[in-house]
């Protein structure tokens, strides 16, 4: 249990240095003259070289352990974060987003792989619940912070805070052993499925349950990286303030970390993929309704029940990826579903910065909308319950 503290500990100060500064880039990139179709590069660049390294980095964390990638990408968080600090220019901002997109799926890709392999396989829907409700944890205090921050300094200062906060993480993260021994292999309920027959990293996609949860994840990680990239830009149209901007971001990330809160209840009582198609849906209409709407209050609303459909998606998602993944390639299979989220996170902001330099900001958020409904249900296969309640049996 302490392992399990220190590895949450570390993802929730990740994400809260990540967080602090999401928000402020949109705001600092047009501060310093960008289009909104340059903010849609921007977010792009951030997945950029996760989407051609994401896999070859989980092949590598099976091979060493958790440890060294978990310690290189915080170290790499803290050099991309302090960039923008030094160096406040749009080169520099492109460089930043680069390199912390890198280092954060090395950290991910550590952590989530060592939670699944310490969770018995009953429970590693409520391991992986814990785990992603310290992420929105994080996403709750950092744009907060960030945006107190910003409002009484300046934007860079936000970053360098953000470098500071980036020590705490670094420390924990000595603490976390990792080595491949203390893992406990027997007891992890994987498909067994030898390397052999499934071939290459892309071999693995002949699995549907993986196909669709593949699917899942990518869909509300990108939506999530969109309202927080464009949300402080319709919010400055709208007279907003900086800290009033992080408060609903933060609000949103509070809603996460209240719906996973019961996953485990929902999962019993429904299937797995039932309530994850349901609440992507759910993200889909309250994507919808952003632009409608200007008051804080009906906006913190919106902001509330599109976090209770996004909070379900990440841990469900993974839970159900590990366990489809071979058990010698666990760390392979969530770089795959990393390097799918952030070719996501590529197409996306680029798509929706042209649209939005076209058609304006609100566009984004109909599109967005419209993306998020039509992949749940496309996703959504009523053929496949019966497996699924298989697969909840087995657990």
């Amino acid at each position: 249990m302490a392992l399990l503290i220190r590895i949450y500990a570390v993802i929730f100060g990740i994400e809260t240095m990540l967080y602090m500064t999401r928000p402020t880039i949109s705001l600092l990139s047009t501060q310093l003259g960008a289009s909104t179709f340059d903010i849609g590069m921007l977010t792009a660049s951030y997945a950029f070289l996760p989407v051609i390294f994401a896999i070859y980095l989980g092949k590598m964390t099976d091979r060493i352990g958790d440890k060294i990638p978990n310690m290189a990408g915080v170290i790499g968080m803290m050099i991309g974060l302090f960039l923008p600090y030094v160096w406040p220019s749009l080169t520099a901002l492109y460089i930043s987003q680069m390199i912390i997109g890198i280092s954060r799926i090395m950290v991910t890709i550590a952590l989530q792989n060592m939670v699944g392999r310490i969770a018995p396989p009953a429970q590693r829907d409520q391991y992986y619940g814990w785990l992603s409700m310290s992420v929105a944890l994080g996403g709750v205090f950092g744009p907060v912070l960030g945006g107190y921050i910003a409002h009484h300094t300046s934007y860079v200062h936000t970053f360098f805070i953000s470098v500071l906060i980036g020590i705490i993480p670094f420390i924990l993260s000595w603490f976390i052993s990792g080595q491949r021994e203390e893992r406990s292999l027997p007891a992890m309920n994987h498909a067994k499925v030898s390397r052999s027959n499934t071939g290459g990293s892309f071999g693995l996609l002949r699995s549907s349950t993986l196909r669709k949860a593949l699917l899942s994840s990518a869909l509300v990680l990108y939506s999530r990286d969109i309202f927080v990239a464009y949300f402080p830009l319709l919010g400055a149209e709208w007279g907003m303030s900086d800290i009033g901007i992080g408060w609903i971001i933060a609000i949103q990330s509070m809603a996460m970390v209240a719906v996973r809160l019961f996953l485990s209840p929902l999962t019993k009582r429904y299937s797995r993929e039932l309530v994850l198609i349901g609440s992507i849906l759910i993200a889909g209409f309250a994507f919808m309704l952003v632009p409608l709407t200007t008051p804080f209050i009906l906006m913190a609303i919106i902001s509330t029940i599109m976090g209770l459909g996004l909070g379900c998606g990440q841990p469900l998602s993974m839970t159900t990826i590990f366990n489809a993944s071979p058990p010698d390639r666990t760390g392979e299979v969530l770089g795959l579903r990393l390097s799918t989220n952030r070719l996501s996170q590529v197409i996306a902001p680029l798509f929706f910065g042209f649209i939005g330099t076209s058609a304006g900001i609100v566009s984004v958020f109909y599109l967005s909308g419209v993306f998020l409904i039509g992949g749940a249900i496309l996703t959504y296969t009523p053929s496949s319950k019966g497996k699924e309640q298989s697969n909840k049996r087995a657990l």
